[in-house]
This record gives C-alpha cells, structure tokens and sequence, in this order.
C-alpha cells in the first residue's frame, strides 16, 4: 500500500479500506476514547480518590490516638480518684475557721519548745483565694541558730499545713541571733461561707 492509496480512501465505506489502515484508525480511535474518558472522568476520580486517602489517613490518626486513650481509660481514673483522695486529704490538713486558733497556739508552743523568746507573734488579716484563705503571721524571735532549725523543723510536723516565707537573721546585740518571718497558714473555705461571700 502506498500514500496515493490513502487519499483515495472513502470515508463511507470503511470496510472496503486495507486491513492495516483500519487497524490504525482503531487504535487511534481506541487511544482518543481512553484519552477522552481519562480527562473527562478518571482524572476527576484521581482526585477525589486523593482527598479520600488524605481524609482516611487523618481519620485513622485520630482514631489511633483516641485509641490509645480508651487504651490508658482505667489507668486515668484511678489516678484520678488518687488525686482526689490526695486532695480531700490535703484538704483535711486546712484547719476550719474553728481550728485556726488552735494551730496559732500550736505554733507559739513549737517556737517555746525549741527554746525561742518571741519578740512579735501577730496575725494578720485572712486573704481570701478559690477555695481556702491563707492566714499570714508576723513572726520576730531571739534565739541560737540550732533553735531555730528546731522551731522551722517543729512548724513542718505540725499536723496542718504552715508555709516559712520571707526568713531574714540578724545579730542582735545580746549576741543572740534575731530572726523575722512570715508564717502562712491555710484554711479551707466551707460552701456556706463562699455563698454568704458571694451575695
């Protein structure tokens, strides 16, 4: 077959061309189909495909870290039921309103014990917080420097909860150190009291 065949091809009667033209023009229209049909639907498809697999991806990330969570579900509440034990027993430590007199008195006896002579022993207004009011005390007192680490020693055992702040030692002139510090104390505020505040 030669080129002067090709142009006297009639385009309405494709049966009578040679085998190999009509083979090519199959494959060209075969390869125009799939071309045609990749662009106008495949392509779209590959596409969305992405998304999915971008979303399906994300979705099992979060799914791994809620399960590792559900995993540790156990293990978080029972340290939370320790926290709140802890809490309620640290809680216990505040003295109520009723017991604040009595841990004033036990610290003045702590100081006395180890051998300390008060100068100024003086509570100062309470200061409201969330849930507890802290009670600072003034304290100055004259005294070794080993009575004093028995009086700091002596304030940590007591059985409620008493913070040192602010510690500054001096020389006095009796040749006894003189030590002045803020003691804090804490004491926890009952619902009726934080409701009676409020209004």
């Amino acid at each position: 077959m030669n080129l002067s065949e090709l142009n006297d091809l009639d385009i309405n009667n494709i049966a009578a061309w040679p085998l190999p033209v009509r083979a090519l023009v199959v494959a060209v229209v075969f390869v125009g189909v799939l071309g045609l049909g990749y662009w106008l639907d495949i392509k779209d498809q590959r596409v969305s495909l992405e998304k999915v697999e971008a979303k399906e991806t994300e979705l099992r990330q979060v799914f791994e870290a809620k399960a590792k969570k559900a995993a540790n579900l156990a293990a978080y509440e029972q340290q939370l039921d320790e926290m709140k034990e802890s809490f309620g027993a640290m809680l216990r430590q505040l003295p109520n309103k009723t017991e604040v007199a009595e841990l004033l008195v036990d610290i003045s006896q702590t100081g006395l014990a180890s051998g300390l002579e008060f100068e100024l022993f003086k509570p100062q207004a309470e200061i409201p917080k969330d849930f507890y009011a802290e009670l600072p005390i003034s304290i100055r007192v004259k005294g070794d420097y080993h009575e004093f680490g028995e009086f700091i020693s002596g304030v940590a055992a007591l059985p409620r909860i008493v913070t040192v702040h602010d510690i500054d030692m001096a020389p006095g002139k009796d040749g006894k150190l003189t030590m002045n510090l803020l003691a804090k104390t804490y004491r926890y505020i009952d619902e009726d009291e934080e409701q009676g505040g409020a209004r």
